[in-house]
């Protein structure tokens, strides 16, 4: 496989670059926006309906909405038996545990990447989004590495994951920059701890509840290409991979960004956190900013905020982002049925 993407724009650093070079204009504080969260949600659905092209930026908030929930009891069905041998406290800590084996630290990962890559999210929240802008011109950014855009439908050509994906491995080798899919690696990993199939196809604890925290030694992957250990496609330091295709999504999302440059774009964030605003947050406000036709919107669970030199092309909208993307829905179906 050809590694030169010279050729390709390299949309992750472009726009990091444009929103950390951005940001030191934004010294005049932070807004959490104006009017009432009504005529907010009116807004939006109305900016939604009218953009020329709308760009989402997402984060775990939306994930979190949509029911993937890294603690209490969704932990607990799946990982009872390590928070009672490791007291592990959520499923995120657990996955830096320094467990005594590899064997019991790939029946960890396996679990993790099964309910977290390999199920669908409890609650409708991507797949409502999508009926939000399936007809539009759009485009996603996300950090977010659980591949819930894909499975509610949109499109592979409009997404790009900036962060990794819980469904890829990269090897330990330096040298080499590929990824590789591992879904049958964690179906056999997931059988090898004991875990049944029920009807629909999914994993279960079996009827008697016995299940192993290890696999057998043979399993724990190796890269195929040149049988080194492998590891999680996750961006933690510079060994992340950023292979082809993520390249080419980089470059996408550059393009698609350029095409629609001083048009009326309306940049949605959703349940973006502060750890890494430079991704998306900072970007956002900052190709706002430099566009007077350019609308920021922001939904967040109590960070809904924007810059104040943004605050009159910005909506701020509190609260549960899939509570908020649902009450959407329903006004657009509303307003839909009145007019037939």
């Amino acid at each position: 496989m050809n590694n030169d993407y010279t050729d390709l724009r390299n949309g992750y650093l472009e726009t990091i670059e444009n929103g950390v070079n951005g940001v030191r204009r934004f010294r005049s504080g932070l807004s959490f926006g104006s009017g009432s969260r009504l005529e907010n949600l009116e807004r939006l659905r109305k900016e939604i309906e009218t953009a020329d092209a709308i760009v989402i930026g997402a984060g775990t908030g939306l994930s979190t909405a949509a029911g993937f929930i890294y603690s209490g009891e969704r932990f607990e069905q799946w990982f009872f038996d390590f928070i009672q041998s490791y007291r592990i406290p959520d499923m995120y800590s657990g996955g830096f545990y320094p467990y005594p084996s590899k064997e019991i630290f790939w029946a960890y990962w396996a679990r993790y990447i099964y309910v977290n890559r390999y199920l669908d999210p409890p609650k409708l929240v991507y797949e409502k989004l999508l009926s939000l802008v399936r007809d539009k011109e759009y485009f996603v950014i996300t950090t977010n590495v659980d591949h819930c855009f894909q499975k509610a439908g949109f499109g592979k050509s409009h997404l790009f994951y900036t962060q990794g994906d819980y469904g890829l491995f990269q090897s330990k080798n330096p040298a080499n920059r590929k990824t590789y899919e591992n879904e049958s690696w964690v179906m056999q990993a997931m059988e090898a701890q004991g875990f049944v199939r029920n009807a629909s196809g999914q994993f279960e604890l079996p009827l008697d509840g016995r299940i192993r925290m290890e696999i057998p030694s043979a399993l724990i992957p190796k890269c195929l290409d040149d049988g080194s250990d492998m590891t999680m496609n996750l961006r933690s330091d510079d060994s992340f991979v950023e292979d082809e295709g993520w390249h080419r999504a980089s470059d996408a999302y550059a393009h698609f960004l350029d095409q629609y440059e001083g048009q009326h774009v309306l940049f949605l964030e959703i349940g973006v956190g502060a750890n890494t605003p430079v991704i998306i947050k900072y970007p956002f406000w900052k190709m706002t900013f430099d566009n007077p036709q350019a609308v920021y919107a922001c939904l967040n669970y109590n960070e809904a905020c924007c810059p104040r030199q943004i605050e009159a092309q910005s909506i701020c909208l509190d609260g549960d982002s899939g509570e908020i993307i649902r009450q959407l829905c329903d006004t657009i179906k509303t307003i839909r049925r009145d007019e037939e």
